[in-house]
């Protein structure tokens, strides 16, 4: 029997493949494996969940992708977003960068927030294609900001811009199918 949370090729009655020895398993498989059941239960039946469920009910163009992929790009521009916004803020926090050139990353980093909520909390479509148009406008702004001062940061934040276009058609084109 395989479980979440071993590691694979192994089971509860043979840990052989185990790194930690024939016969052995972790001490915390037990508890990770209870913990990630319960996470994934307690997920299953969130709010959340249910704004999750909502959006997969709703008519979305046939290039739109899978609803996994959301998360890995998320967390790869994430890093971007914290290596360069970082440095951005670092630099106007010891005088070296105007604080009128920061003001977008901060509104950036503001409307980004506030999509999740407005899409999957309140499951508004039309605030959402909205917001999305901020994040994009503001993002832009940025990158056109920061070009003069540290140009890398605008380098660096071209995935976070294209993905983020792609967002916005894809979010517009929600919106539009389920008015």
């Amino acid at each position: 029997m395989q479980v979440f949370g071993l590691w694979p090729g192994s089971s509860l009655s043979d840990s052989s493949s185990s790194p930690f020895g024939k016969g052995s398993l972790p001490s915390w498989s037990g508890p990770t494996t209870s913990a990630c059941s319960s996470t994934y239960h307690n997920f299953n039946n969130t709010p959340m969940n249910n704004s999750y469920t909502w959006y997969s009910t709703l008519i979305k163009p046939r290039w739109a992708p899978p609803s996994w992929i959301f998360g890995p790009v998320w967390s790869a521009l994430y890093v971007i977003i914290a290596i360069s916004f970082g440095t951005v803020f670092y630099k106007t926090f010891t005088d070296t960068l105007p604080w009128l050139v920061t003001l977008p990353f901060i509104l950036n980093l503001a409307f980004n927030a506030a999509f999740t909520p407005l899409q999957f909390g309140l499951k508004n479509n039309l605030l959402a294609a909205t917001d999305i148009l901020l994040v994009l406008g503001t993002l832009v702004w940025a990158l056109i900001s920061i070009w003069p001062h540290i140009e890398w940061v605008a380098y660096a934040n071209i995935p976070y811009l294209v993905w983020v276009l792609f967002a916005a058609t894809l979010q517009l084109t929600v919106t539009y199918l389920n008015k």
